[in-house]
This record gives C-alpha cells, structure tokens and sequence, in this order.
C-alpha cells in the first residue's frame, strides 16, 4: 500500500529527507467510529497523524463525566507523551468518525531522533508547538465547563 504524504502539519515542519525517514516507520491502521484510542494515564508507546476522520481527546474531571478539550482532523497529530517521559497519557482520545491513520512505533522514533540531533530538532519544535495549542484548548474548555462566567478573554 503507498503511503501518499501531505506537506502540512507535522510533515510541513520536516525537510523531505526527514519526512521520509520518519515515514519508513509508518504503518497505516484504521479506528471504527466510537473506538477508544488511548486512555489518559495510559503508557504512550506510539502516536499517530491522521489521514482522514476525525479524534475527540478528552480529559477525565473527578465525579463528571470525561470533558472533550478539542477535536483532531486529517494532518494533525494524534499524541505528544510519547515524547516526554515518563511516556503517559496526559488525555484520553476516541475516534468520533472512522479514522484512517499513519502509526509510529514511538520507541523506534526516539531511537530515529537520538541518532539524528536535526531531525530530533524539528520534532521537538513541532511537538512543542502541538503541546502549547493543547493545554491552551485544555485551560479555555475547562473554563468553559466550570468556570462561573466561563473562559471569557484570555490572554
């Protein structure tokens, strides 16, 4: 099966030889509808980057129930703990439609990155960048959710 890469997101960030590199640990995997990807405080032993479909990550809330913090569409990356020890999930994810993705091995890739400090460079950038738009999704929704005047301006 040929594996076509769009040049956006997490692929936009690499140069071609990088993109390939990384592309040589791809295996394409599909989700049904309602299937639970991962669980928050699970071990994230591999991450993904969606092709089509999309992925709603939650996070659990004591006595409510799981509170959405954002969906994910094609392009987008899908886990960033692989990344940082000690490799668990901060969210949980569902698939919210059927998904079709490309799945990375994330033990392999951080074999791949400590051999290779530029690309190793430009996934940490890209992870970073992906890490700061989620906890900043994560801070406005749970203030949408229980704040008393919800998230209002934030800066």
């Amino acid at each position: 099966m040929a594996i076509v890469v769009a040049r956006t997101g997490v692929f936009g960030a690499m140069t071609k030889e990088h993109r390939e590199q990384l592309m040589s640990h791809a295996r394409e995997v599909s989700f049904p509808a309602g299937a639970r990807i991962f669980n928050e405080g699970g071990t994230a032993e591999r991450f993904w980057i969606i092709h089509t479909g999309t992925v709603t990550l939650d996070l659990q809330v004591p006595g409510r129930q799981a509170a959405v913090i954002e969906t994910l569409g094609a392009g987008r990356l899908l886990g960033w703990s692989w990344l940082v020890p000690p490799h668990h999930w901060h969210l949980g994810a569902k698939a919210s439609s059927p998904v079709r993705a490309y799945e990375f091995d994330a033990a392999a890739v951080r074999e791949m990155c400590a051999k290779d400090p530029e690309l190793d460079h430009e996934l940490c950038m890209y992870v970073s960048g992906v890490l700061a738009r989620r906890l900043r999704s994560s801070r406005m929704r749970l203030l949408d959710l229980y704040a008393p005047y919800g998230a209002g301006e934030v800066p």
